[in-house]
């Protein structure tokens, strides 16, 4: 059997509440139909708005076999190409971000402008015509300071995300926030695993002391497991909405995405050891209420944030392989805050270095356990894996029908 039938299969009759069966988290074949099947096919959390400042701002993200850059054009606009030059393929963008006034190739100096258009190409015929070899084109969208690529030829529609997530977003004006620091860590394991891991809260206490001194372990935090039934919930939106900040839970109708706010314990504001402020600036102009808690998004299959009153946390989830995936965690202030006077960089950054490497140790330990021939599907917790039967839940009917165009007559037969 080859693997699309074989992970169709396994789909189809799967038990609900239950982990995933292994080759979902090992086989190098069912990572291939991820990626062409989800990743090659969805919109996708590159960056932010306010790494691009200015014409000729440029990075360069890899998804999976697919170099892509993102760069500021002349008049203010961003867009997406693909990270390779029309004439024998080489990467154009070799560095991870930089600013420059023409995309120049380094292997045969072929030049683009910052809206894809060859401007210059050495020596070449007398017929040939530049206008024809563009580079190409990637799907591009902004919202609420984030940027999104879809690698689709026909990327599904972008408009219903961005209704729902720039009213919690605009407000914290990340577009023209600044990343104080970044990191990228790989961790030896499935990308939904890194998922499933962070859709709970069930570890935490054992696993997450510097975390745990201000973000509530609660099942109702993310809004999946009760949370319109929460006191405590519902007095922390209704005391944020009426000071003009969008809170409730909302997701969408096929569970990819969802936003909600959070309050954090006791009386702390930001994600530190002490519980108080990491940064003396706030992070927007407009966002003066105090206690705001923690602004949270989640967008399947790449990434999840934290937005405060005085910093965002924003997280961004890429495969590498079916045992590899790397996840790169921003640290963004608002544009004007001095580090050393606004802000302490190690005191910013603690808390969440901390738990990014205690998750990325449990992740491993994880994948290390699934790969044993003794491993099955085990049941998760209805009360605290609620978040993670839900991640599971979206991949299982986000993927089965997309398995299913390609079904083989003998297989529809069977099933």
């Amino acid at each position: 059997m080859d693997a699309r039938n074989e992970m169709l299969g396994l789909i189809r009759s799967r038990r609900y509440g239950y982990s995933l069966e292994q080759p979902f988290y090992t086989d190098p074949e069912f990572f291939r139909l991820d990626m062409d099947l989800i990743w090659y096919r969805d919109w996708l959390f590159v960056g932010h708005d306010c790494e691009l400042p200015k014409p000729g701002s440029f990075f360069t993200v890899q998804v999976g076999k697919y170099p892509v850059v993102l760069v500021r054009d002349r008049d203010g606009q961003i867009r997406a190409f693909h990270n390779s030059c029309r004439h024998r393929g080489s990467r154009v963008c070799a560095a991870q971000k930089g600013l420059s006034a023409r995309l120049v190739c380094p292997y045969h100096q072929w030049t683009y402008d910052l809206d894809g258009k060859l401007l210059f190409a050495r020596q070449m015929a007398d017929d040939f015509d530049p206008s024809q070899f563009s580079l190409k084109p990637v799907a591009c969208e902004s919202a609420g300071g984030y940027i999104f690529i879809c690698l689709a030829p026909e990327p599904a529609d972008f408009g219903p995300f961005r209704a729902m997530m720039e009213p919690y977003f605009l407000p914290h004006r990340l577009a023209d926030a600044r990343v104080a620091y970044e990191s990228t860590i790989i961790e030896k394991g499935n990308w939904k695993l890194v998922w499933e891991n962070n859709r709970e809260c069930y570890h935490c206490a054992a696993n997450h002391p510097e975390l745990c001194k201000t973000f509530p372990e609660a099942p109702t935090v993310t809004g999946v497991n009760g949370a319109e039934s929460d006191p405590e919930m519902l007095a922390h939106w209704a005391k944020c909405e009426t000071a003009g900040l969008p809170s409730r839970f909302r997701i969408d109708a096929g569970g990819q995405y969802r936003a909600t706010r959070a309050p954090l314990l006791r009386d702390a504001v930001s994600y530190t050891m002490s519980g108080k402020r990491a940064v003396e600036r706030n992070l927007s102009d407009t966002v003066s209420t105090d206690r705001i808690g923690s602004l949270l998004l989640y967008h399947y299959p790449t990434t999840w944030n934290h937005i405060l009153g005085d910093h965002a946390v924003t997280f961004r989830v890429l495969p590498i392989s079916a045992t590899e995936t790397a996840v790169t965690t921003k640290w963004l202030v608002h544009k004007d805050a001095v580090e050393g006077v606004d802000y302490d960089l190690a005191e910013l950054t603690h808390v969440w270095t901390e738990t990014n490497d205690q998750d990325r140790r449990i992740v491993e330990e994880n994948a290390f356990g699934i790969n044993s021939p003794a491993y099955e599907p085990g049941p998760y917790s209805e009360l605290h894996e609620g978040g993670v039967i839900q991640f599971v839940e979206w991949y299982a009917s986000f993927i089965e029908p997309r398995l299913a165009e390609m079904e083989t007559p003998a297989l529809r037969s069977v099933a």
